[in-house]
């Protein structure tokens, strides 16, 4: 019997090939293992959002880009484009390349290479969309709840599942994410094939740590909540950004080419190599009202909407505390893990599923119990 009987469909997320049909055009998502955009790339995926959708590009909570408003068919002029630039190494695995990383550590070399071996398995290629690996640092990601997970302890990795230390401890991190992720397939088609996630197979975690081999700690790594790294300047001269709503416009875009190269992070937001005076709304300012704040899409631009989120999320700015995400269906698409919930409904708001009388007041409450 299948794990998750409420998963009857593959997972429909979109990719740079397979756009989603969204009601303001085509949705392609570019896939960034690691979110590392050299000057280059982002001038490409920046000039095929002008030329090619809507103009912006908007920041995922897993540090990849979409770009929106697709005219039907661009999506092949799109795939040339990030052909060329080096945004696309493979056709047959591109959604499924989803590594996301602790954006202020020296990682890159290390996702570059699991992102080399996932795709170098032909059989991978059928791992859903939404199955996630993160290289942490000190448990920065853990938070996220990826399906394989890696933090150096020591001389060793733990190697992490399902959002949990495993207890595992690994000297070949590399190999060590590429035998998870063929235990997951083959754990997932032996319980019906229609998981997404590792932690919605019943007792997947013990049973792949078991398949694994090897001894297991019993100290365990503690899982932190994904707190959002505040934008303004760090203490080695890098310097953190903020985008409104995670949406970049084109002057917000260009302004970013003035450096060598930006890293995304798994808060909508980007990691400059130094610091800089960028202006065009970009957000600075760690007391900024925009910081924490993030919503999905919403209406005009989805047909599952039931709300225009973007201007009441924008209605509601400048009240205290976070992360809040708003939400305009059910799917709540994009939301941060541990964010307060406000999601509408044909009736109005439910703020972390509760109704209320005054939006504001209760986004408030739902924040001080967060404290």
């Amino acid at each position: 019997m299948p794990a998750s009987p409420h998963r009857q469909r593959p997972d429909a997320c979109p990719g740079a090939i397979e756009v989603h049909p969204a009601a303001d055009g085509g949705l392609a998502r570019v896939r960034v293992s690691g979110g590392t955009l050299s000057r280059a790339r982002l001038a490409v995926l920046r000039t095929a959002a002008i030329e090619l959708g809507d103009g912006s590009l908007e920041l995922t909570s897993r540090a990849n880009v979409q770009l929106r408003g697709l005219a039907a068919g661009a999506e092949v002029e799109l795939g040339a484009r990030l052909a060329e630039a080096g945004l696309l190494p493979s056709l047959t695995h591109e959604r499924m390349r989803n590594i996301v990383a602790a954006p202020l550590a020296d990682n890159q070399d290390l996702v570059d290479a699991i992102d080399a071996a996932l795709c170098s398995r032909p059989e991978l290629a059928g791992l859903p969309g939404r199955f996630l690996v993160a290289v942490d640092d000190g448990g920065v990601v853990s938070g996220l709840g990826a399906d394989i997970g890696l933090d150096l302890v020591g001389s060793s990795w733990a190697l992490s599942l399902a959002g949990a230390d495993s207890g595992l401890r690994v000297a070949d991190p590399v190999d060590a994410v590429l035998r998870a992720a063929l235990e997951f397939l083959a754990l997932r088609a032996e319980h019906g094939g229609t998981a997404w996630r590792l932690a919605e197979i019943d007792g997947g975690v013990a049973e792949i740590t078991r398949r694994l081999g090897g001894p297991v700690s019993t100290e365990r790594l503690a899982v932190r909540g994904s707190v959002p790294l505040p934008p303004g300047p760090l203490p080695d001269g890098r310097l953190v950004v903020g985008a409104p709503l995670g949406r970049l416009d084109p002057d917000q875009s260009g302004a970013l080419l003035a450096v060598e190269q930006v890293r995304l992070t798994p808060w909508r937001g980007l990691v400059l190599p130094r610091t800089i005076t960028l202006g065009h709304g970009l957000i600075t300012d760690p007391d900024s009202p925009w910081h924490a704040v993030t919503a999905c899409t919403g209406r005009p631009g989805c047909a599952k909407s039931l709300a225009d989120v973007r201007a009441d999320a924008v209605r509601h700015l400048g009240l205290p505390g976070g992360p809040v995400h708003w939400s305009g269906c059910s799917r709540r698409c994009g939301r941060p893990r541990g964010a307060i919930d406000v999601l509408a409904t044909a009736d109005g708001y439910l703020i972390d599923g509760q109704p209320h009388e005054d939006t504001a007041a209760a986004i408030d409450a739902a924040r001080r119990k967060q404290q």
